[in-house]
């Protein structure tokens, strides 16, 4: 793993709120949570996933949204 940088986030804070509790809910720290989602949305791009209309991945509501 490469050096840490700090990182000024902003953020939805009903995304927030559903980031810290699932966060909770695997044991992981805020920031351990959301560099967990980046590294595995950066694999899955290197992998060529599917993709949305928005660009994203393809899984129902990955993008906060229901489909």
């Amino acid at each position: 793993m490469g050096k840490r940088k700090p990182f000024l986030l902003r953020i939805d804070e009903e995304v927030l709120e559903e980031l810290k509790k699932w966060a909770d809910d695997e044991l992981r720290s805020l920031n351990g949570q959301i560099e967990f989602l980046l590294r595995r949305a950066l694999r899955e791009r290197r992998r060529g996933g599917r993709r949305t209309a928005e660009g994203g991945p393809g899984e129902a509501g990955a993008a906060g949204k229901e489909e």
